[in-house]
């Protein structure tokens, strides 16, 4: 008996120490992969083009439907495949006179993904993304992080066509809001066709997919435009015309790696399918100076030896207006057969490269923003929040775009993993309806972030999930939306699909444990503050009197009515106002000069106290009177926001 024991002891042992080297001899395969892949791009492309494949549309509606899907965007396909899924009958229907799927990704030519990407990898040590789900089974059916236009139109034809409860109606003119008579429900779609003739299709609930929130607009939901909520009403960021280059054999191929990967900026780089990279492209002098911009190239393979780059910038487009957006394309076509002979003399892998068409649609940033039953906020994404009802996941850098010529853009911060809230799905006052995407009830900045499709893609496929459970609880999106207990019947259906929404738990970044951090928020919101890729606030570094009244007149938009003065006269006498350290009383003297209250620097700040628009417990944060930081500026800016407005 004990020898058998010993004998089974023995056995177990050896099978274990079999496992682990087996584990070990799997692990060190699998790093040597990826040792090799980061060494080495196989320039050469493994595709075959594609022909596209004809989406079959239904000639006419059906009279009703369980749930219209408005807008055939990457957003629009999730939500209908995922309402599908969960037993829908679904219409999805676009208005934007489309022949394929996809949008934004296969009309615009933006076929570089801005990849929502994990904090873990995958078993081949390649980084891993969020959300999952509908976003990663269209994902695995693509080339890479770029891909040909047609293999993406194909694959979510293909992911729709496969589902019996879904019709798809293309070539539509127009399609508005069914209101419910005397309520601010809507009960379906007016849709005019192709022929002209109107068809009225009714449905328990509406999904608003389209790039602008067209729908919900029209049905009364209310938004902001651009950097509206920021005090600047008339900026956005700038709308791109995509274009194509032909002859990017691998031999070229191999030469932009060759440049690019002897580049020590973080923000070059190649694979197999993506180059990105090639800042010296903003130096180029565009034709239209006011209207035209380069940046560096953004660049995505097609598999004809051809790519796509997303690079060129036009500032002032009304994208609602059809003459301005006809301009939009007449200015970057002008500027493009000299942007393209810039890069051939600038650059000698590019000398063989042609021009070779411009993107039917342009590739629109930033227009309207919901609001929402709850609106996404700066803090929100910088700090890494997580949210009760989370739908799905954010991670990509808060890339501000420029909004003029003029302008260098900015990140304000590279998040690790923000919760987006089923909440800001679903619109103040008008029942009936959810917007996903771009349009979705985000503050303008956090939108530089939550804008990218794999988030959108997430927003889709928990909306189709909703809508059949809106059904089956007999309850609005905005019941839903406040029921803890419904919320957790949808997240667990999500992970049932493939997503993974679990609950955020990540340690609190650096800033936010500074004694300043209060005051950071406050700056952040007002879009005062920037940390860029590695979030670095600066908060502890040396602030000077001429950032203090950049300071103030960007903090103007708190309360215009109240900047009845001129910042910049508190340093009109001082020399060198950029380099000198900033004192309590120089900053005070320019809060005081700005909000035209007067007095000498050496009254200002008890102006300030006795006017309650600074409070002692906030100067006690300021460690040195006589040279402030730049976190010491953002508290007196906090509590200038806390007295002018009653909010910090």
């Amino acid at each position: 008996m004990a020898n058998r024991n010993g004998n089974r002891s023995t056995s177990r042992a050896w099978v274990w120490w079999m496992t682990i080297l087996i584990v070990l001899t799997v692990l060190a395969a699998a790093a040597s992969l990826v040792y090799q892949y980061n060494l080495h791009v196989d320039s050469s492309n493994k595709h075959a083009k594609q022909a596209l494949e004809e989406v079959k549309s239904v000639k006419k509606a059906k009279d009703s439907y369980d749930v219209i899907v408005v807008g055939t965007d990457p957003e629009g396909v999730a939500a209908a495949v995922s309402a599908a899924r969960n037993g829908l009958s679904t219409l999805l229907v676009d208005g934007r006179n489309r022949e394929i799927l996809g949008g934004l990704m296969t009309l615009g030519w933006i076929n570089s993904i801005d990849m929502n990407y994990s904090t873990g990898k995958t078993l081949l040590g390649k980084d891993d993304v969020w959300n999952k789900g509908f976003f990663s089974e269209w994902y695995a059916k693509i080339e890479g992080d770029s891909f040909d236009v047609n293999t993406a139109a194909n694959v979510f034809y293909d992911l729709v066509k496969n589902e019996k409860n879904i019709d798809v109606l293309m070539g539509t003119s127009k399609i508005a809001p069914l209101m419910a008579e005397g309520k601010s429900l809507v009960q379906g779609a007016t849709i005019t066709l192709a022929n002209g003739t109107t068809q009225t299709v009714k449905a328990q609930s509406v999904i608003d997919a389209t790039q602008d929130g067209d729908f919900a607009a029209a049905a009364g939901v209310g938004f902001t435009i651009g950097h509206e909520d920021i005090g600047d009403p008339n900026s956005k960021m700038a709308v791109t015309l995509a274009f194509r280059l032909r002859g990017v054999t691998p031999e070229v191929w191999d030469l932009m790696a060759k440049r690019l990967n002897g580049d020590d900026d973080v923000n070059s780089g190649v694979n197999e399918v993506s180059v990105y990279g090639y800042k010296e492209m903003s130096n180029y002098p565009a034709i239209n100076k006011t209207r035209a911009k380069m940046r560096g190239l953004n660049m995505g393979r097609q598999n004809d030896n051809t790519v796509l780059i997303n690079s060129l910038q036009i500032f002032g487009v009304d994208t609602f207006n059809p003459q301005s957006v006809k301009e939009a394309f007449d200015i970057g076509k002008q500027e493009l057969p000299n942007v393209v002979d810039y890069m051939k003399k600038t650059f000698p892998e590019f000398a063989t490269l042609e021009l070779d068409g411009t993107a039917p649609e342009l590739y629109v940033r930033e227009t309207r923003h919901m609001q929402g039953e709850y609106r996404l906020s700066i803090v929100d994404v910088c700090t890494n929040a997580d949210q009760w009802d989370r739908i799905g996941f954010g991670s990509y850098p808060v890339d501000i775009q420029r909004i003029s010529p003029t302008d260098s853009g900015t990140v304000v911060c590279k998040p690790k993993q923000y919760a987006i809230p089923f909440r800001s799905l679903v619109p103040l006052k008008v029942d009936g309806l959810l917007v996903v995407g771009r349009a979705a009830s985000y503050d303008t900045l956090p939108h530089g972030s939550a804008r990218v499709i794999p988030t959108g893609m997430a927003e889709g496929e928990a909306a189709g999930a909703a809508a059949a459970q809106a059904k089956q609880e007999n309850k609005s999106f905005r019941e839903l939306s406040a029921s803890k207990e419904s919320i957790a019947k949808l997240q667990a259906q999500l992970n049932k699909q493939g997503m993974v929404v679990q609950p955020i738990a990540i340690k609190p970044q650096p800033f936010m444990e500074h004694k300043q951090f209060d005051a950071l928020k406050t700056a952040l919101t007002l879009g005062l503050a920037a940390g860029a890729y590695d979030n670095n606030f600066h908060l502890d570094d040396a602030a000077n009197p001429k950032r203090m009244v950049n300071l103030m007149l960007g903090a103007r938009k708190m309360k215009p009515d109240a900047w009845k003065g001129d910042a910049s006269a508190a340093i009109a006498k001082l020399d060198y106002a950029d380099k000198i350290p900033l004192t309590l009383e120089q900053a005070t003297y320019t809060m005081t000069q700005a909000l035209g209250i007067a007095g000498t620097p050496a009254e200002a700040q008890a102006k300030l106290v006795a006017n309650k628009l600074l409070n002692e417990a906030s100067l006690s944060l300021i460690a040195d009177k006589q040279k402030l930081t730049n976190g010491d500026t953002y508290v007196l800016i906090k509590d200038l926001k806390v007295g002018l407005t009653g909010k910090p």
